[in-house]
């Protein structure tokens, strides 16, 4: 546990559920520090065939305010975006069922991470974004998952009109499986009932049998999207001034190049 500085991590029902709460201060950022520390612990994870569910939570009152907005700056984003793909490369590989247990904010990079997993459980006070187009950036992750998840005319509400939502309207869309006064509680039910009595293995290759032609599709077309985004819109004027502008606490100023 000592390893780890901005996750912590606990082991569950004898071993068979790893519960990963997100530390990294009253946000949760999920900077590339917390992105490496993830990618050790779903590793570790996946390595215990006892393991039968990943579940991620936030620490505190949010589940996460998204990527640290400095390392999108065009000196980091290269490593930024390919050590977070990776993350998610490795809960492909890893085919463990995963559940989100979500308070508070969820966005940006932390709503990624929850909405790739099998199950969002909400609390009732849960808000859910992909603030990314308001500093003139995209979200490659979400823009590949959203579509496949919520159809294409939510996903461009969230990603091209930069909505914010609550968890009765991401409910609705088929963001959230379920909105509970009481998320942890549900979360365990959802384990005890429908997740531990099985097969471990049997889930593993459930899970990537279920998700066999997103996966596919997602490791393939995530590299395109990182390309895009390193070679292309990082040299473009608006991406770097977006960053700036939220960095310095200040207004934009576009000039649609």
């Amino acid at each position: 546990m000592s390893a780890y500085t901005k996750i912590k991590v606990e082991s569950r029902f004898d071993e068979q559920v790893t519960l990963i709460y997100l530390t990294n201060g009253k946000g949760n950022i999920v900077d590339n520090d917390m992105m490496q520390e993830l990618i050790r612990a779903i590793d570790c994870a996946a390595e215990d065939n006892r393991t039968k569910a990943i579940v991620f939570s936030g620490s505190g009152d949010h589940f996460s305010f998204g990527a640290s907005v400095p390392e999108h700056q065009k000196d980091q984003a290269a490593e930024m975006l390919s050590t977070f793909h990776s993350m998610f490369k490795h809960l492909c590989e890893a085919g463990i069922p995963t559940i989100a247990l979500v308070r508070g904010q969820c966005l940006g990079g932390g709503m990624e991470l929850a909405a790739f997993c099998n199950w969002v459980i909400a609390a009732e006070n849960a808000h859910f974004g992909q603030p990314e187009i308001g500093l003139s950036v995209f979200a490659p992750v979400a823009s590949l998952l959203l579509p496949h998840l919520v159809g294409q005319s939510a996903a461009d509400d969230l990603l091209l009109a930069g909505h914010f939502i609550s968890a009765s309207r991401a409910r609705e869309i088929g963001l959230v499986h379920s909105v509970s006064a009481d998320p942890a509680r549900d979360v365990d039910i959802l384990l005890e009932q429908h997740i531990l009595p099985k097969s471990g293995k049997a889930l593993r290759m459930a899970v990537k049998a279920a998700r066999y032609q997103f996966y596919q599709s997602f490791l393939r077309d995530i590299q395109v999207l990182e390309s895009i985004y390193v070679n292309d819109l990082m040299n473009t004027h608006d991406a770097n001034e977006g960053i700036a502008a939220f960095m310095e606490k200040r207004k934009p100023v576009w000039k649609n190049v």
